[in-house]
């Protein structure tokens, strides 16, 4: 039986520490980038089955991040960030993420 694989990316420790534990009591396989270029990197080198993305990251944020992505893969994509309005759930799904999560979460 295959072993899905998910991409943490998040440039909080903290929230990568707390999924990644999540995810692997699961029985996920997790992989982990702090940053765009380091999600892309991953997404080309380890083709997770599914990528979770914040968008408050230092350098090249999490929209732009997705951006590039798509131009690469149609992974699935969860955005997972702080910004929460209605208008960068809007840009999110509009970028071709499949879902949008706000920060903070229930577990």
């Amino acid at each position: 039986m295959k072993q899905f694989t998910v991409l943490l990316v998040d440039d909080e420790e903290r929230i990568l520490n707390f999924l990644k534990v999540k995810l692997k009591t699961c029985g996920y396989e997790v992989l982990t980038a702090h940053n765009g270029r380091g999600c892309l990197e991953q997404v080309q080198a380890q083709d997770p089955d599914l990528v979770v993305l914040d968008v408050l990251m230092p350098g090249m944020d999490g929209f732009e991040t997705l951006k590039q992505l798509r131009t690469l893969s149609s992974i699935p994509v969860i955005v997972l960030s702080a910004k929460g309005s209605y208008a960068d759930k809007i840009h999110g799904l509009g970028l071709g993420a499949d879902d949008y999560l706000p920060k903070p979460f229930n577990r």
